[in-house]
């Protein structure tokens, strides 16, 4: 049988023979290196892929609300040929102070929707608009499912009762029914996860008009510009009676002014492309977010961040729906007409409308009409106007509403 010229055998190990060369010391060490490097990448993609999936698991999924909104597909509204590659979201705050909420209220056994915000992301994504829909405001609620199976009656009342009645399927459905808009996704965020947030980016930017002194809303602050953070941003968007005249249009436009300076930090701070900033605001927001099935993993969230980063922030849009003081109640809020429905109809055909700043000297809830009987009441906020050199937007003809972007300055002005 022959050897194989390089099995042990056919090697001449007699004592006159020349042993091989060494490897080079250089040679020897690439060899390490790279053993090493390769191990530490394992180890970086190991701990990579555990971030990943605990932060992926962090979120919860709102099975039930799609399943009861496929039972009543047949009653929703269909999107625009035109409008198909825009995207509607539901963006809603829960009002449940059970567990770490509720130092911010007594427990009163239900849920609400403290806030609701439809944003909507236009096909090409150059603009996103997002329209406040109060509280208080007076709507068509439908039967909806409750938890525990039985059907709540259809009724005209408070559009944050229809949380109550059937969470967020039933919401959905009341703004679709209001709107007219179809509603793709839906995110709920409870009080301690936007604490959170707003700590994971380092504080948010404001500028309060006065010394504010509200114990139910646990807030003492000074008058000016200045940095909060959880406890106190929370207390800041929530209080009613501390700052203003108490009404929830005022609130509102804290609220928005709020978001638009948080979305401003978000973008100036590099945060998104930042792992050391960026890990902690996604855990903050997953482990409180609960989301459609759309929208519940971290990439399709990632997606959506990255999305609304490519969009200017001149041309991220907050604003409220045209509303005035309900006839029969003040306390509660109408629809003003023709406005509101021309601010539904160009939303749902994907069309661009503008936000202006109060006019200088005018109050928070001054409003502006172009015609005597669109006007709302005091205390309403603006009809739509045609859109002015100093409003927001890049068509001239589109419709004018009262609000703010996120590149404003917090204490009135352009941003950087």
């Amino acid at each position: 049988m022959t050897t194989p010229v390089d099995s042990p055998e056919s090697k001449d190990t007699s004592p006159g023979s020349v042993p091989p060369p060494a490897l080079p010391r250089r040679r020897r060490w690439v060899r390490v290196l790279a053993g090493v490097t390769s191990l530490a990448l394992l180890a970086g993609a190991g701990v990579a892929w555990h971030l990943y999936r605990q932060l992926d698991g962090n979120i919860q999924t709102d099975n039930d609300t799609s399943r009861e909104l496929l039972r009543v597909q047949s009653e929703r509204p269909s999107a625009l040929p035109q409008a198909t590659s825009a995207e509607n979201i539901l963006l809603l705050g829960s009002d449940n102070r059970g567990g770490g909420n509720g130092e911010y209220g007594q427990d009163t056994g239900t849920q609400r929707s403290d806030t609701a915000i439809l944003l909507h992301l236009a096909a090409d994504r150059k603009t996103a608009t997002a329209v406040s829909l109060p509280r208080d405001l007076m709507v068509h609620i439908p039967s909806c499912r409750r938890s525990d199976g039985s059907m709540s009656n259809a009724q005209f009342a408070q559009f944050n009762w229809a949380f109550e009645f059937g969470g967020a399927a039933c919401t959905i459905r009341t703004v679709e029914k209001l709107t007219g808009i179809r509603v793709d996704h839906h995110l709920v965020v409870d009080f301690s996860g936007f604490k959170k947030m707003v700590d994971a980016v380092g504080g948010v930017e404001v500028c309060v008009p006065h010394d504010v002194h509200d114990r139910d809303a646990h807030l003492d602050l000074k008058a000016g510009r200045q940095v909060l953070h959880g406890e106190d941003a929370l207390g800041y968007v929530r209080t009613r009676h501390g700052i203003g005249d108490g009404s929830d249009t005022q609130r509102i436009d804290r609220q928005q002014e709020f978001l638009a300076s948080l979305v401003k930090k978000v973008d100036s701070s590099g945060v998104l492309l930042n792992p050391t900033k960026l890990y902690p605001l996604l855990d903050a927001a997953t482990s409180s977010l609960t989301a459609d099935p759309g929208l519940d993993s971290l990439r399709e969230l990632y997606d959506l961040t990255q999305t609304l980063r490519r969009t200017p922030a001149g041309q991220v849009r907050f604003l409220t729906v045209p509303r005035r003081p309900y006839t029969p109640d003040p306390n509660r809020d109408e629809l003003v007409q023709p406005a509101a429905e021309k601010l539904f109809t160009t939303l749902r055909e994907d069309g661009t409308v503008a936000v202006q700043e109060d006019d200088p000297g005018s109050g928070p809830d001054s409003s502006r009409s172009d015609s005597p009987s669109d006007r709302p009441s005091p205390g309403g906020t603006a009809s739509p106007t045609s859109a002015s050199p100093s409003a927001t937007g890049t068509a001239t003809d589109a419709p004018s509403y009262r609000g703010t972007t996120a590149d404003r300055d917090v204490c009135g002005g352009s941003g950087d």
